[in-house]
């Protein structure tokens, strides 16, 4: 079998970079693009990273590797498998050949995200080029700068609108040594009950998915803590590619034609009055949304409850995020200004006033 390709390709994207800033051409950050449904449109000259890809360090008895951004995420994750350990968050890749730098852009994280953690939580360090044409270091085994930013968990979540992240360093863990999946028949409402009451309790769950007739639940951890809970909560096995397929969006709720819409809610929250059809993720703190209703009546609904919505259908509203307070788009477009001052990373991907 061929050997994974290594290659530092960090001097051609910093060219890449400068030649950008000198030419006032805002560019367009992407790697395998499997995410491009999320987000606004975004403009600009194709900066394309996965030339750049390679372990760069992996010691499993340290706990953490360091990846360059263009690494295909399933290519870190064969390495991590064949050394028993994992990325805990479970980040989706939604296609082939999605990137490290594009999971870390998105901050995107899977079913087992409510206890273990999201992406944010496992990293430790980056490499970014920036806005000032710099290629810089952040974090490492130091959590913070200086100036007292943690500015490589910034990175997560930010849609390459702060800088190009050519490089991370990611704590992982072992991979559990027993893992059950079960299916209990109850209804949404008395889901959310037992739920809040588990969530109280020593019980092994590291996902718990109701799908409207069904709880999904996977318990992880010791063989004798997983066969325990499992005698105690009964319910019919489940295989346990369903956690994967909900993670991708196979399951045959996402196949409907209408617009799907993430909403994050506090766990305890009741089912939420929407017209169209919910799947209830992450224990009830993530619920997925199949809907024609309007942005703004499902925004209120949502807010009312304590949450935030985003849009997953790609041009169906101009805000697909959750719309910022002044206060906060202020520190937002401040930090913009310090490591992008020109504005030529993915400009407008996240809010148009960025």
């Amino acid at each position: 079998m061929e050997a994974p390709a290594n290659l530092d390709d960090s001097g051609a994207l910093l060219e890449q970079v400068n030649q950008a800033l000198a030419n006032a051409t805002p560019l367009r950050i992407q790697g395998a693009n499997t995410k491009a449904f999320l987000g606004r449109v975004t403009a600009g000259e194709i900066l394309d990273t996965r030339s750049h890809r390679g372990i760069v360090s992996y010691d499993p008895t340290e706990l953490v590797i360091t990846v360059r951004c263009g690494t295909p995420l399933a290519e870190l994750a064969k390495v991590l498998d064949d050394a028993q350990q994992m990325l805990p968050c479970e980040p989706p890749s939604f296609g082939e050949g999605a990137t490290v730098g594009g999971m870390i852009a998105c901050g995107l994280s899977g079913p087992r995200r409510p206890w273990s953690g999201s992406v944010r939580d496992f990293v430790l360090g980056t490499r970014v080029i920036t806005g000032l044409g710099k290629h810089l270091r952040f974090g490492g085994e130091v959590m913070k700068n200086v100036a007292g930013y943690d500015l490589s968990r910034l990175m997560a979540g930010s849609y390459g609108t702060l800088g190009l992240i050519t490089e991370v360093s990611l704590k992982v863990l072992p991979k559990p040594r027993q893992s059950l999946s079960i299916s209990l028949q109850m209804s949404a409402e008395h889901a959310l009950l037992r739920l809040a009451e588990w969530g109280q309790q020593p019980l092994p769950i590291s996902a718990a998915c109701h799908d409207g007739e069904h709880l999904h639940l996977r318990l992880e951890g010791g063989e004798g803590s997983v066969a325990a809970a499992h005698d105690r909560l009964g319910g019919e096995l489940l295989d346990s590619a369903y956690w994967a397929d909900l993670n991708e969006q196979r399951l045959a709720f996402f196949d409907e034609d209408q617009p799907l819409w993430r909403l994050s809610v506090p766990n305890n929250t009741p089912r939420l009055s929407l017209p169209g059809r919910q799947l209830i993720d992450w224990g009830g703190a993530q619920r997925w949304l199949k809907s024609d209703a309007q942005a703004r009546f499902i925004r209120q609904v949502v807010e009312e409850a304590g949450g935030h919505v985003t849009c997953y259908s790609h041009g169906l509203t101009d805000t697909p995020f959750q719309p910022l307070p002044d206060a906060l788009m202020r520190y937002h477009q401040n930090l913009k200004r310090q490591l992008d001052p020109q504005g030529i990373f993915n400009p407008g991907r996240l809010y148009a006033e960025l």
